[in-house]
């Protein structure tokens, strides 16, 4: 394949959307709509990436800051398509390879789409080539005619058609393949002699020959997100595009409709998703694990025969066989065991417990490090922070806390150690003992409140 350079329109503010933030920077399934269209072009391999900004122009600049080899230029008024191209004239002077013009706003297409974008361009030799696609409703589109070989006739946009013109389902996605020694040759001449006083990147095409245009297979792919209507559309479209490869794949989705699913998100066959459940960002989930009904699962691990019920887990891991909910919170790098039990209303932070270990209910473990085959009693909370700093409670092999017992950190507590109910402990327990830390019971016989009479 020649050299290709891609140049992705990201200057517009995105009026409809109603927002201080730049279009380009509203996020759909966990990334933005510029980071999606840059990740679409990856795939192509290009030489050079060049993104064109405009409105708030730095702070587009700034999220994508951690992606590398990205060029920044700046098309300080926002006068059209052809106008923030002709910004790239001194960026790629001398270039000989291929421009391909992508928009900052249309995320859905797939690299596939692209590289039949390209593969047509160059195995025709062609000035230009542009992408189309059927719709049902072409209104707002501009209209592509063309004769039988595919070769471009005239672009005709939306306001400027006929009444016959506007029949016509064949419409422009804004998105295109320039030969760019021909295209730098016409950018100068272009002019704003329209309605909207702009200058058009079509225009450019007018000017070029050959143009042949590639419809696209799903017209889906190519719509562009003006508001946050188009932007739920979008959102459902990906949606299912991700839901149905999974299942595809082995994964059984119960009731789809309810459950979403970011496409960052790696699942294993035999795994079962129950409705109103939420897979977001780096979750991996392994084979036969059952998660939901009701649970959001983030940037987490599961592992293999695990159930998650009606709970929370984000940033953490949960290992083969155990069991967490209903209604547990695991957040800031939990670590769960394997075969563990993790019950009603048990908040893990910062947390890893051993294998076969049980924390039935109403725990707040933070900050602590539990030993294996250890049970946990309803009720136990660490207290791990002394109003300036955070500190950690560890418990050894096989002991066993009480119920309402309260551990007062910096703590270490030994292996095989049983304590009892009630219990608040403040001091180091050693290996092998029965801790009893409680106000002995008083009963004072033949006592009443006086009565008010």
């Amino acid at each position: 394949m020649a050299m290709v350079a891609v140049a992705i329109l990201a200057a517009g503010r995105g009026t409809r959307m109603k927002s201080d933030l730049p279009k380009v920077l509203h996020q759909l399934g966990g990334r933005s709509l510029v980071e999606r269209v840059l990740d679409n072009a990856d795939l192509i391999n290009p030489l050079r990436r060049l993104v064109i900004v405009g409105y708030r122009g730095e702070f587009v600049q700034e999220s994508l800051s951690e992606r590398s080899g990205l060029e920044f230029v700046e098309q300080p008024q926002q006068l059209g398509t052809g106008h923030a191209i002709q910004q790239l004239l001194p960026h790629l002077k001398g270039f000989e390879g291929d421009l391909l013009v992508l928009n900052g706003d249309v995320p859905l297409l797939r690299p596939q789409t692209l590289q039949q974008l390209l593969k047509t361009h160059q195995d025709h030799s062609n000035a230009a080539t542009i992408l189309t696609a059927q719709v049902p409703n072409p209104k707002g589109y501009g209209r592509v005619f063309c004769d039988g070989n595919n070769l471009l006739t005239q672009i005709v946009e939306d306001r400027d058609c006929s009444q016959a013109q506007k029949q016509n389902r064949r419409v422009n996605a804004g998105i295109y393949c320039f030969r760019w020694s021909d295209l730098s040759e016409v950018l100068p001449k272009l002019t704003s002699r329209n309605e909207q006083q702009e200058y058009y990147l079509t225009d450019a095409v007018n000017y070029l020959n050959p143009v042949m245009t590639v419809d696209v297979e799903d017209y889906q792919e190519i719509l562009g997100i003006n508001d946050r209507k188009q932007l739920a559309t979008a959102y459902n479209i990906l949606q299912t595009r991700i839901k149905d490869d999974w299942m595809a794949q082995g994964v059984t989705l119960i009731d789809p409709d309810s459950i979403t699913i970011d496409d960052t998100v790696q699942l294993q066959p035999d795994v079962v998703i129950e409705p109103q459940t939420h897979l977001r960002g780096n979750t991996t989930i392994q084979t036969r694990s059952h998660i939901g009904p009701g649970s959001l699962i983030e940037n987490s691990h599961i592992g293999e025969n695990t159930t998650v019920l009606f709970s929370v887990v984000k940033d953490s891991i949960v290992k083969s066989g155990s069991t967490i909910g209903p209604y547990a919170h695991l957040k800031g790098h939990a670590e769960v065991g394997s075969n563990c039990r993790i019950g009603n209303f048990v908040e893990l932070k910062n947390t890893t417990i051993g294998d076969q270990t049980n924390v039935a209910h109403l725990s707040y473990l933070g900050d602590a490090t539990i030993g294996t085959k250890a049970n946990i009693g309803g009720g136990t909370i660490t207290a791990n922070y002394d109003g300036v700093k955070k500190h950690r409670t560890v418990i050894g092999d096989r002991s066993k806390t009480g119920v309402n017992n309260s551990l007062i950190a910096p703590l270490v507590i030994g292996e095989d150690v049983t304590i009892a109910a009630g219990s608040t402990i403040s001091e180091d327990l050693p290996n092998d003992c029965l801790a009893i830390a409680r106000a002995r019971q008083v009963v004072k016989l033949g006592w009443r409140l006086k009565s008010k009479e």
